[in-house]
């Protein structure tokens, strides 16, 4: 059954809380437990030598200053300079664990979002598009990283000077303590309200930045095409349209994460007014001494200025909350192509493939198979044929299990194919895809790519295979041979010699059941006749399923399906086919 795997549909950031984003994204560093451990305590004690230093500097100037004591000046000068050096030392010692964790939390999410990535069917690449993909592996996990390699521990280093100077502040004078962190409620009622929005104007951005990597990579991919059709102007409106999403998103987030500092600053002025105001009374009525009330203005320093901080470093633990939205959709996610329990042995002869009722439709698509019953038996060779778009390779995809029907069974073998793990059902089929891809590498690493029982042989060994299989004539179209270098783009190798290697590739697997789906598309007639050959010397067992327009390369089939608008029938002989093509008319 299939269900909607489209992420970008989904509305960015949530309502959802930020101290559950929090505690979701924390779950992913319980490894980092003992550094995180050691970078706390580097940290607390940053914090407390930072809270020392005021307290020493107003005793300093009450008890020595004011008496001009110069022997005791520079003892507690002394002091301060080591509170100051220790200061420091904590600071690298808590900036250098963080860039570790931070390193080690990007490599690990990246490797939980590919690895997710690959436990996903066909169906969740076809409704999300590339780009925005590799902009969630790339661009969202590296905001993660910046803010805990660079932010967080500073986030919460601030966090506790400011609990500390406010303890300092209300212990020294309660009255005067109160009034100055008056502003500082403002402040929290303030960010309260416009956090969401900051959140969501920063998910609008990362999300824009995805459609903008999205826009890229196709025009770079399809760019033979633009070329080709002279149509450069299509594209550069195109990418000019996502450019000025992205900018104009990337000024909102600006703009939002921006708003904090002012405010902050106005109400950080607000409370050191208060203080010295208030202050310069007490001083007056006596209650008060010089000395204290340069402590005093040091710890609003001390409350205020991380403010000031923690308004930056807001905006940069906002935009990480975004991102880890983004990611955190990707790992959500689970294949709707699950294993179901294996059965009972099968007893009795079975086909070796059969549809028992099935229909298909894509996602917020139209139904493209209704209802469709067939047999494929062991030996025989099937050939699909139909008008483009009819179906047949969404047939194709469902005898592989790429997708699963949207009702009915598929068996394999005489059981549900859903009962196969993907590793024992990609034994019994092999799928020749109409546009094959190939890795970086050579067409040896390709030919044997993802077979286990070849992997490790030598070239002498590779070549006494082919020479028995026939394929060996299929290599001398390569220059190189075995060693012949391939890449993802299939520059320098043509297209007929990529779907040479991924014929080679399902060949050597020997499978029960071969799919070719316009394999001999861009063949030549004479490297066509030799595939038949290679073809003829697989296993009897072996049945062969092809889809072709070419109908000289279904002429041999056993049976011949029709396939369009929905149906599956037999179409009787090669000349009923060509009628059926030729008039659409679908008969039984």
């Amino acid at each position: 059954m299939n269900y909607n795997l489209n992420i970008q549909t989904e509305e960015p950031a949530k309502k959802k809380s930020n101290l559950a984003t929090v505690k979701s994204l924390v779950a992913h560093m319980v490894e980092e437990k003992k550094i995180l451990l050691a970078a706390s305590l580097a940290m607390i004690v940053s914090a407390a030598l930072t809270l020392i230093s005021p307290i020493l500097i107003g005793y300093t100037v009450d008890h020595y200053v004011q008496t001009r004591q110069y022997h005791g000046i520079l003892v507690f000068s002394g002091i301060l300079l080591v509170v100051y050096i220790l200061t420091m030392i904590t600071g690298y010692v808590q900036s250098k664990l963080m860039g570790t964790v931070g390193q080690r939390m990007l490599f690990t999410l990246r490797n939980a979002v590919f690895t997710k990535l690959q436990e996903l069917p066909v169906d969740f690449f076809n409704q999300n598009r590339a780009g925005d993909l590799i902009s969630r592996i790339n661009n969202d996990t590296d905001k993660i990283n910046q803010f805990f390699s660079q932010s967080l521990m500073q986030f919460l280093r601030f966090i506790l000077i400011m609990i500390g100077a406010g303890i300092f502040l209300v212990s020294i004078n309660p009255e005067l303590g109160v009034a100055s962190l008056l502003p500082a409620v403002a402040i929290w009622i303030f960010t309260k309200t416009i956090s969401p929005w900051v959140k969501r104007k920063n998910a609008l951005n990362l999300k824009s930045t995805g459609n903008l990597s999205s826009e890229i990579q196709e025009s770079l991919n399809n760019f033979k095409v633009i070329v080709a059709f002279n149509r450069r102007d299509y594209f550069r409106e195109r990418f000019n349209e996502a450019n000025n999403e992205n900018y104009q998103t990337a000024v909102s987030a600006g703009l939002a994460n921006n708003l904090l500092m002012p405010v902050y600053s106005f109400f950080s002025n607000i409370g050191q007014l208060v203080v010295l105001t208030f202050g310069i009374y007490l001083i007056a009525v006596g209650s008060f001494s010089i000395g204290l009330l340069i402590s005093f203005l040091a710890y609003i320093n001390s409350f205020y200025n991380p403010l000031r901080q923690l308004a930056a470093l807001w905006a940069n633990f906002q935009v990480a909350l975004a991102g880890w939205d983004r990611i955190s959709q990707i790992l959500a996610l689970k294949s709707n192509l699950e294993t179901l329990p294996q059965p009972l042995a099968v007893t009795g002869e079975k086909p070796l493939l059969s549809f028992q009722n099935v229909s298909f439709s894509y996602p917020n698509g139209k139904e493209v198979l209704h209802n469709i019953s067939f047999n494929l038996e062991r030996g025989k060779t099937y050939a699909f044929v139909g008008p483009t778009g009819g179906g047949k390779t969404t047939t194709a995809s469902l005898i592989a299990r790429l997708y699963d029907p949207s009702e009915g069974t598929v068996w394999l073998d005489g059981r549900d194919i859903r009962t196969y793990s993907p590793e024992d059902r990609v034994k019994k089929i092999g799928f020749i895809l109409q546009e094959p891809f190939l890795f970086s590498g050579t067409v040896r690493d390709n030919m044997l790519y993802g077979n286990e029982e070849f992997r490790n042989c030598t070239d002498e060994e590779l070549n006494g295979l082919l020479h028995s299989t026939g394929l060996e004539a299929l290599l001398q179209r390569f220059d190189n041979g075995l060693d012949t270098k391939t890449d993802t783009i299939g520059e320098g190798i043509s297209l007929g010699q990529k779907q040479l290697i991924a014929f080679m590739r399902a060949v050597l697997r020997k499978p029960d059941l071969l799919i070719l789906d316009e394999a001999t598309a861009n063949i030549d007639t004479v490297t066509e006749q030799l595939l038949e050959e290679i073809l003829q010397k697989l296993p009897e067992k072996t049945t062969k399923v092809i889809i072709a327009h070419r109908l000289n390369t279904i002429e041999n089939a056993d049976e011949i399906y029709f396939i369009n608008s929905g149906e599956v029938v037999r179409a009787g002989s090669l000349s009923d086919a060509m009628n059926m093509l030729l008039h659409g008319k679908r008969e039984s």
